[in-house]
Protein backbone atom coordinates (compact mmCIF):
# COMPACT_ATOMS: atom_id res chain seq x y z
CA UNK A 1 0.00 0.00 0.00
CA UNK A 2 1.16 3.54 -0.77
CA UNK A 3 0.53 5.81 2.21
CA UNK A 4 0.60 9.58 2.61
CA UNK A 5 1.09 10.71 6.20
CA UNK A 6 -0.65 13.90 7.18
CA UNK A 7 1.45 16.33 9.20
CA UNK A 8 0.01 15.44 12.60
CA UNK A 9 0.23 11.69 11.98
CA UNK A 10 3.89 12.09 10.99
CA UNK A 11 4.67 14.06 14.16
CA UNK A 12 2.76 11.58 16.35
CA UNK A 13 4.63 8.72 14.68
CA UNK A 14 7.98 10.33 15.46
CA UNK A 15 7.12 11.02 19.08
CA UNK A 16 5.48 7.64 19.71
CA UNK A 17 2.35 9.51 20.81
CA UNK A 18 -0.64 7.48 21.97
CA UNK A 19 -2.84 9.61 19.71
CA UNK A 20 -1.63 7.55 16.73
CA UNK A 21 -4.09 4.66 16.67
CA UNK A 22 -2.92 1.06 16.68
CA UNK A 23 -4.47 0.62 13.22
CA UNK A 24 -2.53 3.60 11.83
CA UNK A 25 0.66 2.49 13.59
CA UNK A 26 0.32 -1.02 12.11
CA UNK A 27 0.28 0.44 8.59
CA UNK A 28 3.18 2.80 9.31
CA UNK A 29 5.48 0.02 10.54
CA UNK A 30 4.49 -2.49 7.83
CA UNK A 31 7.61 -2.83 5.67
CA UNK A 32 5.43 -3.72 2.67
CA UNK A 33 3.93 -0.21 2.67
CA UNK A 34 5.54 2.78 0.98
CA UNK A 35 5.36 5.90 3.15
CA UNK A 36 5.29 9.47 1.83
CA UNK A 37 5.47 12.87 3.46
CA UNK A 38 4.32 15.80 1.37
CA UNK A 39 6.47 18.85 0.86
CA UNK A 40 3.32 20.68 2.03
CA UNK A 41 3.67 18.98 5.44
CA UNK A 42 7.35 19.88 5.59
CA UNK A 43 6.37 23.48 4.82
CA UNK A 44 3.67 23.39 7.52
CA UNK A 45 6.17 22.05 10.07
CA UNK A 46 8.64 24.81 9.13
CA UNK A 47 5.97 27.49 9.58
CA UNK A 48 4.78 26.13 12.92
CA UNK A 49 8.36 25.80 14.12
CA UNK A 50 9.20 29.38 13.09
CA UNK A 51 6.24 30.87 14.99
CA UNK A 52 6.80 28.78 18.11
CA UNK A 53 3.76 26.48 17.77
CA UNK A 54 6.03 23.45 17.36
CA UNK A 55 9.33 22.75 19.05
CA UNK A 56 11.93 20.66 17.25
CA UNK A 57 15.09 19.60 19.07
CA UNK A 58 17.42 20.40 16.18
CA UNK A 59 17.35 22.48 12.98
CA UNK A 60 14.58 21.42 10.62
CA UNK A 61 17.01 21.02 7.71
CA UNK A 62 18.79 18.21 9.53
CA UNK A 63 15.98 16.84 11.70
CA UNK A 64 13.37 16.13 9.03
CA UNK A 65 15.66 14.46 6.46
CA UNK A 66 17.21 12.31 9.21
CA UNK A 67 13.79 11.24 10.51
CA UNK A 68 12.53 10.52 7.02
CA UNK A 69 15.59 8.36 6.26
CA UNK A 70 15.35 6.55 9.60
CA UNK A 71 11.67 5.77 9.01
CA UNK A 72 11.98 5.01 5.27
CA UNK A 73 9.68 7.87 4.28
CA UNK A 74 9.91 9.41 0.83
CA UNK A 75 9.32 13.08 0.16
CA UNK A 76 6.33 13.75 -2.09
CA UNK A 77 6.92 16.87 -4.13
CA UNK A 78 4.22 19.30 -5.17
CA UNK A 79 3.41 19.22 -8.88
CA UNK A 80 1.36 21.44 -11.14
CA UNK A 81 -1.26 18.65 -11.31
CA UNK A 82 -1.61 18.67 -7.51
CA UNK A 83 -2.03 22.44 -7.37
CA UNK A 84 -4.41 22.60 -10.34
CA UNK A 85 -6.70 20.06 -8.71
CA UNK A 86 -7.11 22.37 -5.70
CA UNK A 87 -9.01 24.76 -7.99
CA UNK A 88 -11.84 22.23 -8.43
CA UNK A 89 -11.79 20.71 -4.96
CA UNK A 90 -15.01 21.18 -2.96
CA UNK A 91 -14.64 23.44 0.08
CA UNK A 92 -15.20 20.86 2.81
CA UNK A 93 -12.06 22.13 4.49
CA UNK A 94 -10.34 25.52 4.49
CA UNK A 95 -6.85 24.48 5.62
CA UNK A 96 -4.64 24.99 2.53
CA UNK A 97 -2.14 22.32 3.56
CA UNK A 98 -4.86 19.71 4.07
CA UNK A 99 -6.54 20.63 0.79
CA UNK A 100 -3.26 20.04 -1.02
CA UNK A 101 -2.82 16.69 0.76
CA UNK A 102 -6.27 15.65 -0.52
CA UNK A 103 -5.26 16.52 -4.07
CA UNK A 104 -1.94 14.72 -3.78
CA UNK A 105 -3.60 11.60 -2.37
CA UNK A 106 -6.16 11.61 -5.18
CA UNK A 107 -3.70 12.31 -7.99
CA UNK A 108 -1.09 9.81 -6.79
CA UNK A 109 -3.61 7.17 -5.64
CA UNK A 110 -2.34 7.23 -2.06
CA UNK A 111 -4.11 6.26 1.15
CA UNK A 112 -4.01 9.06 3.71
CA UNK A 113 -3.25 8.41 7.36
CA UNK A 114 -5.05 11.12 9.31
CA UNK A 115 -7.18 11.54 12.40
CA UNK A 116 -9.36 14.15 10.69
CA UNK A 117 -12.69 12.67 9.49
CA UNK A 118 -13.29 15.68 7.21
CA UNK A 119 -11.05 13.94 4.66
CA UNK A 120 -13.72 11.27 4.20
CA UNK A 121 -15.93 13.86 2.50
CA UNK A 122 -13.39 13.99 -0.34
CA UNK A 123 -13.78 10.28 -1.10
CA UNK A 124 -10.09 9.47 -0.71
CA UNK A 125 -9.02 6.36 1.20
CA UNK A 126 -8.17 7.20 4.82
CA UNK A 127 -6.81 5.09 7.66
CA UNK A 128 -7.25 5.95 11.26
Amino acid sequence: MRILLDTQAFLWMLSGAVELTSRARKHVVDADNDLYLSLASIWEIAIKSSIGKLRIAEPIETFLPAQMRANDIEQLGITFRHVARVAVLPFHHRDPFDRLLVCQAAEEKLTLISSDPIFDRYKIPRIW
